[in-house]
């Protein structure tokens, strides 16, 4: 059930499994164990079910047994748009893990109906071919890869592991809830084309990445540090969007229309992107005290202002800069 060529890349990496005790990610513990993966395992107490201390006790209970490092974390959230809070705390949480233990890989448990129903998602809300694939095999953040070993197997394949293997998981009943417009895709669509079209859609899949590797976006990116420095050509919004995928943020069309008509702005309080005399950077936004000199010093090298703050808390050289765009 997992890809051979990501078995290959979890196998020479310090590994961090993404763990829910839901469906996928119990699957994905067991497939991982079965293929002599080494990994631990990090989950996130919503404490919104009566349910979620049973499934933090069974994780213990996993962690122990095959003697895995587990990292918890205890959460509420009281208002806003549940599941995005939940998944900027999600990630948040892995992120602190990953920097501070020196984790290379994040492993998630995203199987074939999540990424039909994010095409779906995605698409009737309009969309381009980017985000229409936004959940990938791997893909690299900054810092670390995320790893989706079950991207081409079917929630139903993954039911049956289960019962074939007779291991405990826990459902979580929100999936029955139609509110949320994921659950309306799935019960509306994606299990029913997935159990007639299953093959035909993970080779479609398989093509569409493909295609968009076959895109022109594979120009000169001065990288240094997280601070993303390239030319401004016709079609850069794309390579934007690909950057911006790496450091974690999935542009919204809103985004994207606010940063090609603004050409400066900061992007949900993390990311600067500026416009500046042909070039295009993107750093993560910070606000540093610099004198005047410095400040002079960076006006006349041509470094957005959005932008100062960064390279001068990373102390990066701005010769190395202005010999990029040369």
């Amino acid at each position: 059930m997992i890809d051979k060529d990501l078995l290959l890349e979890l196998k020479r990496r310090k590994n961090l499994l993404a763990f829910s005790a839901g469906v996928d990610s119990t699957a994905l513990f067991f497939l991982l164990l079965e293929s002599n993966i080494d990994f631990d395992i990090a989950i996130v107490d919503y404490n919104r079910r009566e349910s979620s201390k049973e499934e933090i006790e069974y994780a213990k209970k996993l962690s122990k047994k095959y003697s895995k490092q587990i990292y918890i974390k205890s959460v509420k959230i009281e208002t806003g748009n549940f599941e995005k809070e939940a998944r900027d705390i999600r990630y948040s949480f892995f992120e602190e893990i990953i920097e501070k233990e020196g984790y290379e890989n994040l492993i998630t448990a995203h199987q074939l109906n999540d990424r039909v129903e994010w095409f779906f998602m995605q698409f009737t809300k309009g969309a381009g071919v980017c985000e229409l694939l936004g959940i990938k095999e791997s893909e690299n953040r900054g810092g670390y890869r995320v790893i989706r070993p079950l991207i081409k197997t079917s929630r139903e394949r993954i039911y049956s592991y289960l019962a074939k293997n007779n291991i405990l998981y826990f459902e979580d009943r929100s999936n029955e809830n139609q509110k949320y417009r994921r659950n309306y895709f799935r019960h509306n669509f994606t299990n029913r084309l997935i159990e007639e079209f299953e093959k035909g859609i993970v080779t479609s899949f398989e093509f569409l990445s493909k295609d968009i590797d076959s895109l022109n976006l594979d120009i000169e990116i001065f990288n240094k540090k997280r601070l993303y420095v390239f030319k401004d050509i016709v079609n850069s919004i794309k390579i934007v969007d690909r950057i911006f995928k790496k450091e974690g943020i999935l542009l919204s069309k809103k985004q994207k229309d606010e940063i090609e008509s603004n050409k400066e702005c900061v992007i949900s309080h993390k990311l600067a992107i500026s416009y500046e005399d042909g070039f295009v950077y993107i750093a993560p936004y910070l606000k540093v005290d610099m004198d005047k000199k410095t400040r002079d010093r960076y006006r006349r090298a041509k470094i957005p202002p959005k932008i100062r703050s960064y390279i001068k808390y990373e102390e990066i050289d701005i010769m190395a800069i202005e010999e990029f765009r040369a």
